[in-house]
């Protein structure tokens, strides 16, 4: 095991460990306590998807991040990847492609509820349509987008179709029960290689995500960001030095409370 390999396990566990210290501070145990014995059930994790977008190979990779508006209430000012909560008209607006087959198979085999290939293409165009919203960036190809839908203005105005094909999964994280917002977030990785359109300027930030920037990821995880977001940073790491290529059929690490453990098991 190479010296950098156990800095990053380092890392990662105090990440985790910081992550488990919150799981069980007493705010949130109480939390936990009211919610299984008061009139409202635990909240259920919504369904989210993050982009990782990645420009260049090796020690020149750069990642795609922006900051979230001091203003809005979850995660003010943090440093984060484009992404969101998964809508219903995801499911409605065909691709240019199909999901790499190890990606689409590794997604349905791990969801909750249905698990059909519909929903895990839902997810990939969830983050495909938060990077437009949030950065103005299309990842697609030329053609007529078949919907009217408003959501998908930006991609239909230009003539592109979104395509998913070459999205990755990356990994996946369920916030903790007792948080005041749950999100059952999947991580996909883009490559820049996929861009169909970069505005003038090279962004549009939204009202949200501003300051978008192309960072190393060593820089990246200097930056303001919150601890899921530096797991997942460390994680990205060891996997760019030891899947460079981003093969599909890699398996992706999934965090997930258990016990009070931020527990991790591979999907």
């Amino acid at each position: 095991m190479k010296a950098d390999d156990n800095t990053g396990d380092d890392r990662l566990s105090g990440e985790v460990a910081r992550i488990e210290a919150i799981i069980n501070s007493p705010k949130m145990r109480d939390i936990r306590r009211n919610m299984s014995g008061g009139p409202n059930p635990a909240i259920r994790p919504r369904n989210a998807s993050t982009i990782i977008v990645i420009d260049g190979k090796g020690d020149k990779a750069r990642l795609l991040m922006g900051r979230r508006n001091r203003s809005l209430a979850f995660m003010p000012g943090a440093l984060v990847f484009p992404g969101g909560s998964v809508d219903r008209g995801d499911a409605r607006i065909p691709p240019a492609d199909a999901l790499h087959p190890d990606t689409e198979a590794k997604i349905v085999a791990n969801l909750r509820g249905s698990k059909t290939p519909g929903r895990a293409r839902a997810l990939a165009m969830a983050a495909v349509r938060e990077l437009s919203e949030e950065t103005g960036l299309l990842i697609g190809t030329p053609g007529m987008l078949a919907s009217t839908h408003p959501d998908w203005s930006d991609f239909r105005d230009r003539q592109i179709v979104p395509k998913v094909g070459g999205m990755v999964l990356f990994s996946r994280a369920i916030t903790p029960p007792g948080a005041p917002r749950r999100f059952d977030t999947w991580f996909f990785i883009a490559r820049a290689d996929d861009i169909a359109h970069v505005p003038e300027g090279g962004f549009t930030p939204s009202g949200e995500l501003e300051e978008l920037q192309w960072l190393r990821p060593q820089d990246a995880i200097e930056g303001p960001t919150r601890e899921i977001t530096r797991v997942m940073l460390v994680e990205l790491m060891r996997r760019l030095e030891r899947d460079p290529d981003l093969d599909p059929a890699w398996p992706a690490p999934f965090y997930h409370t258990r016990n009070s453990r931020f527990d991790k098991k591979f999907m």
